[in-house]
């Protein structure tokens, strides 16, 4: 299949653009939002959305008061039209993030490219900042990704509420 994949380049576009975790139109308006250059930016942070998702699993430690519970928690978030999805684990302490862990399980180098940049930013972007004021919308050129995550972060939200 990889080499079904690599000989026909403009199969491996579409599929990334149907997976959701391309730059999207938005980056030919703004080029700061290729993958090269916004895996630098900062990411945008904007009001969260609650997802009517099922978690996959969760594991939890109660241990403090507050809006969460302190512990460890997973969900697997959906984003894009084949569809594509992250793994996400986060650790939650005084109702701040203190950890994250996220997969990147794309197969093909297009999207993998793109949910490795979004794993590798994702911590700066989220680590030591409340959850509830957790919306990352693009996140190192990537909106599709953002979108997974998101549903995740949605469905640990209702995991750990106190």
């Amino acid at each position: 299949m990889r080499g079904r994949l690599a000989a026909a380049a403009g199969t491996l576009t579409v599929a990334a653009t149907l997976t959701g975790c391309t730059a999207g139109d938005r980056a030919a308006e703004d080029p700061a939002t290729t993958p090269a250059a916004a895996a630098s930016a900062a990411p945008t942070l904007q009001q969260p959305e609650r997802s009517t998702s099922t978690p996959e699993a969760s594991t939890s430690t109660p241990e403090a008061e507050g809006e969460y519970r302190d512990g460890e928690y997973t969900a697997r978030g959906w984003y894009g039209g084949l569809p594509s999805h992250h793994d996400v684990t986060l650790t939650i302490q005084g109702d701040a993030v203190t950890a994250v862990a996220i997969t990147t399980p794309a197969e093909d180098e297009t999207s993998l490219g793109y949910q490795q940049r979004f794993a590798e930013a994702l911590p700066q972007a989220i680590v030591g900042r409340p959850i509830d004021e957790l919306d990352v919308d693009r996140l190192a050129g990537s909106s599709g990704c953002s979108e997974g995550f998101m549903d995740a972060l949605a469905q640990i939200r209702d995991q750990a509420a106190a």
